[in-house]
C-alpha cells in the first residue's frame, strides 16, 4: 500500500489528530526498501502489512445481519487475522445465532481461517462478568446489555486473550468484500506508520453511494457523519480558541484501536461507542483534566484518518437507525466534561427536540448511554478459562483452543 504522510494535524495536550490521510496505490508491489523519512509518500510492502495482521484481531458485530452480507464480510478479511463475530442476533422464535455459527462453521472448512464466533447475552458470560466485577456491561437482568459497544467490548476482551497488539472493527452490513479488505489493510498501514504504543486507526470513506432517480449518487459524507463531525469538531475548537474542520471519522464504524491505548478507554453504550473513543481521548489524554495513564500522556496518542479508494455500499436500515446514531453521538458530545457550555447549550436544545421532550426536561445521558469500564479492570488468565469453561456458545474453528 501507498499513501501520504500526514499533511496536518491539530494536538491537544498528549494527543496528535491527524488529518485524512490520501492512498495512492492499494498494491503498491513487493520492495526491496521503504522511502526515508524525507519523503512525503510511505510505501509498505506485503511483508511489513502481513506481520501487522498476525498481530491483529478483527470484530465484526452482528445483529440480524443477512447471512451472504456475512459472508462476504468474512471473505474480504485478510487470512492473518483472528476474526471474531460477536453476534446479538435473536435466538427466538428463528435462532438466527445458530444460523450464524453455522455459516462461519462451513466458512471455516473452506478459508483456513481462525475464526471466532458467540453470543454477546449467552447468561454463563454475563455471570462471568459478575463475577469478575465488571458490572458496567451488564443490564438489570443480569446478561450483557444489547448493544452495539457491549459487543465490541467482548470481542477487544478476546483479542487480548488471545494476545493481539491490535483490535480493528468492521461493521457486517457491508456489500462489497474488497473494501472490507482495504479497511483491514488501512489498519495495518496506520500502525505501521505510528510512533506511539498509543493508537486510533480511522477509516474516512471516500463516498457513500445512495441510489436517487434509479441512479447513483456519489455523497462525500452521510447526514449522521457530517453533523457528528462538525459538532466534535466545534468542540476541539472551543478548547483550542482556534476553529478546525480536522475531524472527518467521528461515527466510524470501521476503525482500530493499538491493545495498550484500548485497554485504557472507556467506552459509551450502544452506537454511541465511535464518536465517545475521541471524546474519552480528549478527556483522558488532551491535558485537560487530571490522568492516570502516565505512560501514554509520555508517549503520546496518535489518531490516524486515512481515506478509502473504495465507495462504501452497506445496509439501509431507515431513518429511525439513523435518528438513534445522531442522537447517541450529540448526547456523547453534550456530555464530555470538556464540552464547551455554549455548545452543550446548543446540543440539549437539539437533543431535547429529537426526543420530543418538552419544556425544560433534558435527556439524561448517562442513563441512556451507560459508560463501560476500561477492559484493564478485568483479569485477563482468569476470564479466557471461564470463558472456555462456561459459555456453551463460545466457537472456536481453525484450530483456535
Amino acid at each position: 500500500m501507498k499513501l501520504d504522510f500526514p499533511r496536518y494535524t491539530e494536538r491537544l495536550g498528549a494527543v496528535s489528530i491527524h488529518g485524512v490521510q490520501r492512498i495512492y496505490e492499494l498494491d503498491s508491489g513487493k520492495s526491496k526498501g521503504f522511502l526515508t523519512s524525507h519523503e512525503t509518500i510511505k510505501k509498505f510492502d506485503y511483508d511489513e502489512i502481513s506481520n501487522i495482521l498476525h498481530d491483529m484481531a478483527i470484530v465484526v458485530p452482528v445483529k440480524e445481519e443477512k447471512l451472504k452480507l456475512l459472508e462476504g464480510v468474512l471473505s474480504g478479511i485478510p487470512n492473518e487475522c483472528l476474526v471474531i463475530i460477536v453476534s446479538n442476533s435473536p435466538r427466538s422464535p428463528v435462532d438466527r445465532f445458530t444460523m450464524e455459527a453455522e455459516t462461519v462453521r462451513q466458512l471455516g472448512r473452506f478459508m483456513d481461517k481462525r475464526m471466532i464466533v458467540m453470543h454477546q447475552r449467552d447468561p454463563a458470560l454475563g455471570d462471568i462478568f459478575k463475577k469478575l466485577g465488571y458490572a458496567s456491561i451488564l443490564a438489570s437482568d443480569g446478561n450483557v446489555r444489547s448493544g452495539k459497544a457491549e459487543g465490541m467490548v467482548i470481542g477487544m476482551l478476546i483479542a487480548k486473550m488471545y494476545q493481539k497488539d491490535y483490535v480493528g472493527f468492521i461493521d457486517s452490513d457491508n456489500y462489497v468484500p474488497g473494501a472490507v479488505n482495504e479497511y483491514v489493510k488501512i489498519f495495518a498501514a496506520g500502525f505501521g506508520l505510528s510512533s506511539t504504543p498509543y493508537s486510533n486507526i480511522r477509516v474516512s470513506w471516500v463516498f457513500k453511494p445512495k441510489v436517487r432517480n434509479n441512479s447513483l449518487q456519489f455523497s462525500k459524507w452521510g447526514r449522521v457523519s457530517e453533523v457528528t463531525n462538525k459538532n466534535l469538531n466545534a468542540m476541539l475548537s472551543g478548547v483550542t480558541g482556534f476553529e478546525t474542520e480536522v475531524i472527518k471519522t467521528g461515527n466510524s464504524g470501521e476503525h482500530a484501536l493499538s491493545m495498550p491505548l484500548a485497554e485504557c478507554l472507556h467506552y459509551s453504550s450502544g452506537y454511541s461507542i465511535e464518536p465517545f473513543e475521541i471524546v474519552d481521548i480528549f478527556e483522558k489524554f488532551g491535558g485537560l483534566l487530571p490522568s492516570q495513564y502516565r505512560n501514554a500522556i509520555e508517549k503520546g496518542v496518535e489518531i490516524f484518518q486515512i481515506e478509502t479508494r473504495n465507495p462504501h455500499f452497506h445496509e439501509d436500515k431507515g431513518k429511525s437507525h439513523l435518528n438513534e446514531m445522531l442522537e447517541a453521538a450529540l448526547a456523547t458530545i453534550a456530555a464530555s466534561k470538556v464540552c464547551p457550555p455554549d455548545l452543550r447549550e446548543v446540543l440539549d436544545d437539539q437533543i431535547a427536540h429529537m426526543s420530543g421532550l418538552k419544556g425544560h426536561k433534558k435527556l439524561d445521558y448517562r442513563r441512556k448511554y451507560p459508560i463501560i469500564d476500561p477492559i484493564s479492570n478485568i483479569p485477563i488468565d482468569e476470564f479466557a478459562k471461564n470463558l472456555r469453561e462456561k459459555v456453551d456458545t463460545f466457537f472456536r474453528y481453525g484450530g483456535l483452543k
